[in-house]
């Protein structure tokens, strides 16, 4: 998950129309998908949403940890309805084909790291792209 492991998830935002639509749209895709993109769903879906909004809500729903929020590989903030678990992404970067994994490994090595150097109420986030077997 993008969020941090021990951060305490705000709570949800206010489920005003817009972010109905917002929340919908997300639902339509399985991988992660920019606000661009999102806005487009809604407006030929016939809603009247702005950008703006849809940016606002999009950060308003991954603070309060309803949706996960990475950077591709070229910067752009994209988001994906995620499960409520700790998880991981590994992203195509050709198709955007998404798939939630799972790390214990990850976890111990990052807990480790951080015990060696002296810290302590660690987070993390990582992100693996490559390319999916139907791209490749």
């Amino acid at each position: 998950m993008t969020s941090t492991e021990n951060a305490v998830p705000r709570p949800a935002p206010r489920p005003t129309r817009q972010r109905r639509a917002v929340a919908a749209a997300l639902g339509a895709f399985d991988d992660f998908r920019s606000a661009q993109e999102i806005h487009d769903l809604i407006t030929q879906q016939g809603e009247s949403v702005g950008l703006a909004t849809v940016y606002r809500t999009l950060a308003a729903l991954a603070e309060a940890g309803e949706v996960d929020m990475l950077r591709n590989e070229d910067g752009e903030a994209i988001w994906r309805s995620c499960s409520a678990t700790h998880h991981h992404h590994l992203v195509c970067r050709s198709c955007g084909a998404t798939v939630e994994v799972e790390g214990p490994a990850v976890e111990r090595w990052t807990s480790a790291v951080a015990a060696e150097h002296g810290f302590s109420d660690i987070s993390h986030t990582l992100e693996l792209f490559g390319t999916c077997p139907r791209c490749a």
